[in-house]
């Protein structure tokens, strides 16, 4: 585990790099969001949470858990995963080819270490992730749970009734964490359906939040991530709406919403690659 922010730094070029990688060698995947959520995954795998790779199991007990609702940005969750030491980073070449464990959208059947719930069917994760830590209050289990969310995934209805549950029944053992990149697969959110201001509509269903103006800067991340673990265990959720840029580290896959789901080709490959260091190394 990385044991100081310049060589998470270096993780996220070469977690990018295993991105772009991915999703061009079987011409299919979700770049742009998960390019997008890269420093916010590295900070909760490299400086936040409490977990032990080498003994992962499903119950989670006595550690941190994680659930991502947005299960289409499987590349950056699997890269992030393997880099963790949750699986062999090799296994990335198998990525969404036939019979492999890396599914398009994370699975459980396959038995991938660090995969809690099949996830990809937008709206779904957050009441997983209620679950998950009402269950550690009955097993009196003081780690806490934490949850991603893309904006568009909030034109979702299941999420602002898991929400109004949340806040009713004091879950305050709970952080979810909404990727506010303004874009979904159709266009931009506000010219899709206007989502208004994510943080009042959480704050009204009784959630403390946390606004991260700085999605796409590590230091920035980790230290929203601790400001939501301080109002933690005080009655309320928490939720910390998060800007991103989608596509965040490759020049031409910002400023729009197309990189959602496009593999690049071998040119546009060799140019991502061709801005991102090889910091790590391949796999």
């Amino acid at each position: 585990m990385p044991h100081n922010i310049q060589e998470s730094i270096d993780l996220c070029h070469q977690v990018r790099r295993d991105i772009v990688r991915m999703v061009h060698a079987v011409n299919s995947g979700h770049p742009g969001g998960s390019l997008g959520c890269t420093e916010y995954f590295v900070a909760l795998y490299k400086h936040i949470m409490t977990h032990d790779p080498k003994s992962f199991d499903m119950d989670g007990i006595g550690e941190d858990l994680f659930f991502l609702s947005n299960g289409h940005i499987s590349p950056v969750y699997y890269s992030v995963l393997a880099r963790s030491g949750y699986f062999d980073v090799d296994e990335l070449h198998t990525f969404r080819k036939i019979d492999t464990r890396l599914q398009g959208h994370p699975t459980t059947h396959e038995g991938l270490p660090g995969v809690r719930i099949a996830s990809g069917s937008l709206g779904q994760g957050l009441s997983v992730a209620i679950g998950a830590a009402l269950a550690k209050k009955r097993n009196q289990d003081n780690k806490l749970v934490f949850s991603l969310h893309g904006d568009g995934e909030l034109q979702e209805g299941q999420i602002w009734e898991a929400a109004m549950y949340a806040g009713s029944k004091k879950v305050d053992n709970l952080i979810a964490t909404i990727d506010a990149n303004g874009r979904q697969i159709d266009g931009d959110t506000e010219d899709v359906l206007d989502l208004g201001n994510i943080g009042e509509k959480f704050a009204a269903f009784g959630w403390e939040v946390v606004h991260l103006a700085a999605g796409n800067e590590l230091k920035a991340v980790i230290d929203g991530l601790k400001r939501a673990i301080d109002l933690s265990g005080k009655g309320k959720p928490v939720v910390m709406v998060m800007r991103t840029e989608m596509g965040s580290g490759v020049d031409f896959m910002t400023g729009t919403h197309k990189w959602h789901g496009v593999a690049p080709n071998d040119e546009q490959l060799a140019d991502a690659l061709a801005q991102l260091p090889e910091t790590i190394g391949d796999y």
